[in-house]
């Protein structure tokens, strides 16, 4: 007799082997479903939390720093442009005085620079910081990420001293999107006369982390390069009747930017009270007239994206406050709006204020306010008010 026990027993397992790997890859397809979707609702929490705790979470595990040190994420992230406090001459303030996160530092000594360090400029998180100095012509200059804490040194000009000498303007131009490596724009004078002088642009680049002169010279009467803000693919100046211009860093063009009907009308008596971008957009307060005995409010411009032109945005109104502040009134018109933070929500858009010795943040929908800094000591005046908004970024360079 033949025997077919074996041949039998191999037929039987045959539809159980081939059964086994259907399993198994369902059972595949549905763990990878379950970690996508758990990867997902991860992020959608992740998102929501401060820098602090991202870079905590990193050392959770591998998959988690793979997770949080994604492109993807990390645009997402910058997207919503949390922004918790300012930089008062290096003096971080919370705009949540109840609910204070952890200041980004306490000092600025990521570097060892024996003449000490302080902020130029704030740009979509990242700081354009430079050694202590009387002129804008001597010193070292860095770009930091306070919330990453990395920092790099920017080389020097070509051409020592003499040319370092002749530098007007240094500013910061990054964007996640529109300037994903930052730059530096430099503008120099070349020469002058009784009349004009004559200016150069002069570019760096974190991604050839090369100094190249651009192809644009221009002349101007007595200018001021103040309050340089990077908006729309432009570093722009604090708008006056002199010196109204703006510089596209991609094009590498200056063009002109409209001035605002009660700048325009003034001639060069008005000035720039504040100059700031927020949520891609572009802010401007024109100075008090002081004068003015009749001033009641004061308006928030805002530029439209094509750059033709201001209107007005929002108004704060002053009476309310100055019952509040007396001190307000004092030596003319003692106060500066230093800030001006739109809201995720447009309902919780606010200015900024100082007064003598006080931070106020005023709320311009429902005209609200509330005290958000309140010291003695002399560096909260309106003379040395220079104030640059924290943003919390991942960017790195």
């Amino acid at each position: 007799m033949v025997n077919t026990r074996g041949k039998i027993r191999r037929t039987q397992n045959t539809p159980k082997t081939r059964l086994s790997v259907e399993e198994t890859n369902y059972q595949s397809t549905q763990s990878g479903a379950i970690i996508s979707s758990y990867d997902d609702l991860l992020t959608e929490i992740l998102l929501r939390l401060p820098v602090s705790s991202i870079l905590l979470f990193k050392s959770v595990s591998k998959h988690w720093r793979l997770l949080l040190s994604h492109t993807h994420f990390i645009h997402r992230y910058d997207k919503l442009l949390k922004s918790p406090g300012l930089f008062l001459r290096n003096v971080y303030v919370p705009f949540d005085a109840e609910n204070p996160r952890t200041p980004p530092f306490h000092s600025l000594d990521f570097h060892p620079d024996p003449r000490g360090i302080t902020i130029v400029q704030s740009c979509n998180g990242l700081l354009l910081c430079c050694s202590n100095r009387e002129r804008i012509s001597v010193g070292t200059y860095y770009v930091f990420n306070p919330s990453t804490k990395q920092y790099a040194i920017i080389p020097c000009l070509p051409g020592g001293y003499e040319v370092r000498n002749t530098v007007r303007f240094m500013g910061l131009a990054f964007h996640r999107t529109d300037c994903v490596h930052y730059k530096l724009v430099c503008i120099r004078s070349l020469e002058s006369d009784d009349e004009e002088e004559l200016f150069q642009i002069q570019i760096y680049s974190s991604d050839t982390r090369e100094w190249r002169i651009c192809p644009v010279t221009f002349r101007m009467d007595c200018p001021v390069f103040d309050m340089g803000v990077y908006w729309n693919g432009a570093i722009h100046w604090a708008p006056s009747y002199r010196n109204h211009l703006y510089f596209k860093t991609e094009a590498e063009q200056l063009q002109t930017l409209p001035l605002p009907l009660e700048m325009a009308a003034s001639k060069s008596s008005r000035t720039t009270m504040y100059f700031g971008e927020s949520r891609g957009h572009l802010h401007l307060i024109v100075d008090v007239d002081y004068p003015e005995t009749s001033l009641n409010s004061l308006n928030v411009y805002e530029m439209l994206s094509d750059h033709s032109g201001w209107f007005v945005k929002y108004q704060v109104h002053l009476p309310e406050l100055w019952d509040a502040f007396p001190k307000m009134t004092i030596s003319p018109y003692d106060f500066k709006v230093v800030d001006v933070v739109r809201g995720e929500k447009e309902e919780d858009t606010f200015t900024v204020l100082i007064i003598p010795w006080k931070l106020i943040m005023y709320n311009v929908h429902d005209k609200s306010f509330e005290l958000m800094f309140n010291e003695t000591d002399n560096y909260v005046s309106r003379k040395y008010a220079i104030a640059h908004r924290y943003t919390e970024t991942l960017a790195s360079f």
